[in-house]
This record gives structure tokens, sequence and C-alpha cells, in this order.
């Protein structure tokens, strides 16, 4: 199996988080490393890039790492978002990431929810067009949760299956 590179960009440690379950259930030779440490892409068969959701998009930090994968190579992407799960907000970024990675071959992507700061909550609230979304973002404060882990766990366990077949799952 191929060299397999789990890479997140994470504030508030929820993608981090995210990023140490899938890692932890991949096989093989793995490597662990936040965005800004990722590096080389090259020796990597499979990369895993993880971002939180801002602004119902892809942080530039990692929109930049993103636009770096080389061309053919295998990609699975997750995300961590303040919005109810299979949401149009908690896809959008996801939806925007995969054209990021158009020339890479996308496997498949996972998302769930994870707390939002309080003062980025606290700033939304201040705002008539964004309460709504503020109200939902603080039913997400117990995120990610044990349920969300096993659900990042699985997802690893699926990625390392359709890449080992030449699969790819892609949205």
């Amino acid at each position: 199996m191929a060299k397999t590179l789990v890479t997140y960009f994470s504030r508030t440690g929820n993608t981090k988080l995210v990023a140490e379950a899938i890692f932890g259930a991949l096989p093989g030779d793995k490597t662990l490393k936040p965005m800004a440490e990722a590096g080389d892409l090259g020796p990597y068969g499979l990369i895993v890039a993880g971002f939180p959701v801002h602004t119902h998009s892809v942080p530039y930090p990692a929109e930049v790492l993103l636009k770096t994968i080389p061309e053919g190579k295998k990609v699975a992407l997750f995300s961590t978002h303040g919005s109810v799960a299979g949401s149009r907000l908690s896809r959008e970024a996801l939806e925007y990431a995969s054209v990021l990675v158009a020339r890479a071959k996308l496997i498949g992507t996972f998302s769930c929810r994870g707390k939002v700061s309080m003062k980025a909550l606290e700033i939304l609230m201040q705002s008539p067009e964004h309460e709504a979304w503020a109200d939902m973002a603080a039913s997400a404060a117990t995120h990610p949760d044990e349920s969300d882990l096993d659900g990042a766990r699985a997802f690893a366990r699926w990625i390392t299956t359709l890449s080992a077949q030449g699969h790819y799952g892609g949205l």
C-alpha cells in the first residue's frame, strides 16, 4: 500500500480531532500533519485533507493546499461545520473543495458537525440575516462527538478499500 498523508487545517481543534480519528483507522505507512507543515505532496499515494467550513466555503490556507495536490493523485476530503448534517450549508464547502482538486482523483468525502467558537456565535447573533444559522450552530456545541469520530473512522476504512481497488466515490 502507498504512503498516506492525513493533513488538516484547524482553528478550534474540531478538524484536528477528526483528522486524528481518520489517521488512527488507516492502515500502513501514514503521516499526520497540519496543512502548514504538509510540505511536498509527491511521495504520498493518498492524501486525506480536512478543513473547517468558514462562511460556507473552504478557508484560504486549505484552499492553497488543495490547489497544489498533484494531477492524478488520490485524494479524500473531510470537513467540520456548525450546520445540520446533510444540509446545503454543510455540503457547499466540500463541493467547492472538489472543484479545487479536480486534477486529482477524488475518492470520497466526509463531513461532521463541530462546535463553533463562542466569539463567532456572538458576532453572528448580532446580524439578523445570520441569527437562524447561529442558533443552529449553537446546537453543535457537543460535536464532534464519539458518533462523529466513529463515522470518521468508518470513512477511513472505506477510502482505504476504494483506493486499493482503484474505485473513486467522489461526493
